[in-house]
């Protein structure tokens, strides 16, 4: 069993509500390096160091970062302890980041708007469609009854 600052893997899954799987997708991915104990290395045991990056690599997630992106930042955190380095280079990712979003929404904005000019003309024709359905019922003979 894991020491108090320690954590095994169902700890961090139930702690995070994540599958064990998704944690080892970070570990393949390089964000997390638990030590390994018992016969043949099968039990990861994860440290509060590991905690805190798969806390940081959902933060990043949730910001829409690619896991690469969020290694790339996060790795920085275990270079000297200089915050500057750290900080530039969190910003250049938010940087790129955020000026991939704008692309996004600017291409959203613009389909968005041709969906509408579609709706329109759609509307505009079925108008025409149904006045000449009136038309043509108006001027069926009626049957006598």
């Amino acid at each position: 069993m894991a020491t108090p600052a320690t954590h095994t893997i169902s700890d961090l899954a139930r702690e995070f509500d994540l599958t064990t799987r998704a944690i080892r997708f970070y570990e393949d991915m390089g964000l997390l390096q638990p030590l390994r104990e018992g016969p043949g290395g099968r039990n990861r045991v994860y440290s509060a160091r590991d905690r805190t990056r798969l806390k940081l690599t959902l933060r990043a997630k949730r910001l829409g970062l690619s896991l690469s992106e969020a290694k790339a930042i996060i790795d920085t955190y275990d270079s000297p302890r200089d915050t500057g380095p750290q900080l530039r280079k969190f910003l250049a990712v938010l940087a790129d980041h955020r000026r991939q979003l704008e692309e996004q929404l600017a291409d959203l904005v613009a389909n968005l708007d041709e969906v509408k000019v579609h709706e329109k003309e759609a509307r505009a024709l079925l108008a025409k469609v149904d006045k000449v359905d009136k038309v043509d019922k108006a001027a069926m003979p009626r049957k006598s009854t």
